[in-house]
């Protein structure tokens, strides 16, 4: 699991290391751990070009330091001093010591074979100064390696306010930063590569699951197993208008680990007929039968008016999706205030939006402003309805109400296609169904989900239903990760 923590607790850290270490033994720690990942990254150190942009401060004395080691190996190394009477005096000197020089030529850029970049740290805001500016725009021939954060980069959100310097590898110290793990942000931040040094380090607010992660979730059957021990999950969804977000939606059910899907809604018909496994009634929730987690919203349209509070009155944990959060969004917060199972929202940036303006009673903020501040969109909304919140998007942040978030990493722009939504949304609510909490269902659901879109795109446009019949392989991939189990 990749773990992620805030500026504050990286400073808090570092500043408890510092005083327990020789002056300047941390920034040299750094500094090799930088120097070594450059290094592997030069097909040959002795005679490469390294060009150090360097502002002011502990980010530019990192990159100067990490310069003249590569300088001490052959390299040939220039520094560009966005702040000349502010550089790191003990960086600078270590690099001319080392044969490294000093430039202002523009032009060394484009020559480089590698670029550092350590122009601003991370306690750095905004974009980039005017007179760095330049270098996010000029062509580039080798790679550009960050220190610690793309200059221009939020380190805490992933926000990116103005110009941004575009890094193919960024060399993360201590912990990853959670601004480099969710978009824009992290579509800046290239490959990240961590280098310890020795930070003791809080439980960390921001986690990525990876394979192992997800396969210790996944619910396997057991040798006592039957269909109802598994789990059993309900659909309400689908409509005269859209009976396919039914089908998509139990399609991503039945890949899900329950042991059963029931279907309640006018969608039956269709249902049924593709699914004949599925248990269905053309009636409301009530009349479905015993169920473990309820998904309801997909494709409902006005029905789910009705839909809504029949299954929030369920005594077992809810999904709410699609025209549920519409729906849901006019009835605010208190549509969820008696509930003591958990629910789980799953809304894109625009349903976010009304979300919210059904919490605070104004108007909706803009889709993209809350895009791009999706770590923070996640948490107010988790905050405001007491629910987890499952925000689908470039970057899939899953936050619950007492501030933990997990970011999905897997996924491809090919997922941005109808009824993809639906399959996720009968997937993780199986995943409820068979006894996983909010948080693990969410997390979980998404990750499989991404695996199997892109399974299903392989490169090459792909359907929703392609995606649910990608998931077994899916399930597959994760759980060899840990020894097949």
């Amino acid at each position: 699991m990749r773990r992620a923590h805030t500026v504050d607790q990286v400073r808090a850290a570092e500043a408890d290391l510092m005083a327990r270490l020789p002056e300047g033994a941390l920034m040299q720690r750094a500094a090799a751990g930088l120097a070594a990942t450059c290094a592997r990254l030069l097909p040959r150190v002795y005679g490469s070009r390294v060009l150090v942009l360097a502002g002011s401060g502990d980010n530019g004395g990192d990159a100067l330091y990490a310069g003249a080691r590569l300088a001490r190996r052959g390299a040939r190394v220039s520094a560009v001093l966005l702040h000349p009477e502010k550089a790191h005096a003990g960086g600078l000197a270590a690099l001319r010591a080392a044969g490294g020089r000093v430039t202002a030529d523009q032009g060394e850029f484009e020559r480089a074979d590698l670029v550092l970049d350590g122009i601003v740290g991370i306690g750095g805001r905004g974009g980039l100064r005017p007179e760095a500016q330049p270098y996010a725009a000029l062509p580039r021939r080798g790679r550009v390696v960050a220190v610690d954060v793309p200059s221009g980069v939020d380190p805490d959100t992933g926000e990116v306010p103005g110009v941004a310097l575009r890094a193919d590898v960024t060399v993360c110290f201590g912990t990853h930063k959670p601004g480099l793990l969710v978009d824009p942000g992290a579509s800046y931040a290239g490959v990240l590569q961590l280098v310890g040094i020795g930070l003791e380090l809080p439980p960390a607010p921001v986690a990525v699951l990876q394979h192992a992660d997800v396969a210790a979730l996944l619910p396997l059957p057991g040798a006592e197993s039957d269909k109802y021990r598994r789990g059993v999950v309900g659909v309400a969804a689908g409509s005269a208008r859209y009976p396919g977000a039914a089908v998509l939606a139990v399609a991503g059910a039945l890949r899900g680990g329950a042991g059963a899907v029931r279907y309640a809604g006018t969608a039956a018909a269709e249902v049924v007929r593709r699914f004949p496994e599925a248990l269905v009634t053309e009636g409301g929730p009530r009349e479905a039968g015993r169920v473990q987690a309820w998904v309801v919203g997909p494709g409902s349209g006005e029905g789910v008016e009705g839909l809504l509070p029949q299954v929030l009155a369920a005594d077992v944990p809810v999904l709410v999706d699609a025209d549920g959060l519409t729906e849901l969004a006019r009835l605010g917060p208190a549509a969820l205030a008696g509930r003591t199972a958990p629910t789980l929202l799953t809304p894109h940036t625009g349903e976010a939006a009304r979300l919210l303006a059904g919490a605070d009673g104004g108007a909706p903020p803009a889709a993209d402003g809350l895009a791009a501040a999706r770590l923070a969109t996640a948490r107010r909304l988790a905050a405001a309805y007491r629910a987890t919140v499952l925000l689908k998007g470039s970057t899939t942040v899953v936050a619950d109400p007492e501030g933990a978030v997990r970011v999905n990493p897997t996924g491809t722009s090919w997922l941005a296609t109808a009824g993809s939504g639906d399959v996720l949304s009968g997937l993780a609510g199986a995943l409820l169904a068979a006894g996983l909490g909010p948080l693990d269902a969410g997390s979980a659901a998404a990750y499989l989900h991404g695996l199997a879109g892109r399974t299903a795109a392989d490169g090459a446009p792909t359907a929703a239903l392609d995606v649910a019949e990608a998931l077994p392989e899916a399930w597959r991939a994760v759980r060899s990760a840990a020894g097949g189990r």
